[in-house]
């Protein structure tokens, strides 16, 4: 696997960065050799890669690299996958995805998904889940005050939002699982600039929770106000792998994958 080096070193110190993860401890999400298909397509080859608690790990790079396969997989909404993934300690590469929500992972898929006849607080309720040991545990009035839009109009149906309103209510009904880690895919995407800011204040208030989250991402300087680090994906091999503060000084990193 090729990893570029940061042209300005390490000394670079991004204020996103805490709680890196040490090479002693066992990571919350580990990937080893994932390769996904779609019918006879091979998709991602040998993908390795790793979450720690209260960590933010950007997966980057262009349409079609292979990121929300990538979060799909993990989630075991894929039929054919090999390799291994284990969560919590445990593979969960041939879990359903259901058990694998039951033990603490919240997905945010990119088409938001909110039941459009259900209101916000019936959104809600379908995401509750129990309160877990070292999770963060998730009301709606906490979630409300996490989005205050939210707050604004608990009894309106889903299906008369906006794309930003309906974006925040899916990441507020995955947090009503009281996870441990969020898969969150393409979260800025299609959404207006003063969403994407509410997103980014968002993920750091959830880091500062102690959730844990793989952020699927192009906009380097949307990854770079949140993320500890990165891995970046081109045609389902990964590229790239460093903190997000070396990746977003490396010119020639973003330009050979991230680059439109």
């Amino acid at each position: 696997m090729s990893q570029i080096a940061s042209a300005s070193g390490a000394s670079r110190i991004h204020p996103a960065m805490v709680n890196p993860v040490s090479s002693t401890v066992q990571p919350l999400l580990e990937v080893k050799n994932l390769n996904a298909f779609y019918g006879r397509a091979h998709i991602l080859f040998d993908v390795s890669l790793t979450v720690g608690r209260g960590e933010v790990v950007a997966l980057m790079g262009r349409n079609g690299a292979g990121k929300s396969t990538t979060m799909k997989a993990v989630m075991g909404l894929l039929n054919r996958t090999q390799g291994d993934i284990s969560f919590c300690g445990e593979s969960i590469r041939k879990a359903s995805p259901h058990r694998i929500a039951q033990m603490g992972m919240g997905f945010v898929p990119e088409d938001r998904r909110v039941f459009t006849d259900l209101t916000v607080m019936e959104n809600l309720e379908v995401g509750r889940q129990a309160i877990r040991q070292d999770a963060p545990h998730w009301t709606p009035e906490k979630l409300f005050r996490l989005f205050p839009n939210l707050g604004e109009m608990p009894h309106r149906p889903g299906g008369q939002m906006s794309g930003g309103e309906q974006q925040m209510l899916t990441v507020s009904r995955t947090l009503m699982g009281n996870p441990y880690l969020v898969l969150l895919d393409e979260p800025s995407e299609g959404v207006a600039p003063v969403i994407v800011e509410q997103m980014a204040n968002m993920i750091l208030a959830l880091k500062r929770e102690g959730l844990s989250i793989l952020l699927s991402e192009q906009n380097v300087h949307f990854a770079e106000l949140v993320s500890d680090r990165a891995y970046v994906l081109e045609n389902g091999h990964i590229r790239y792998q460093g903190s997000m503060a070396e990746l977003a000084a490396d010119e020639e990193a973003r330009r050979a994958y991230l680059a439109v």
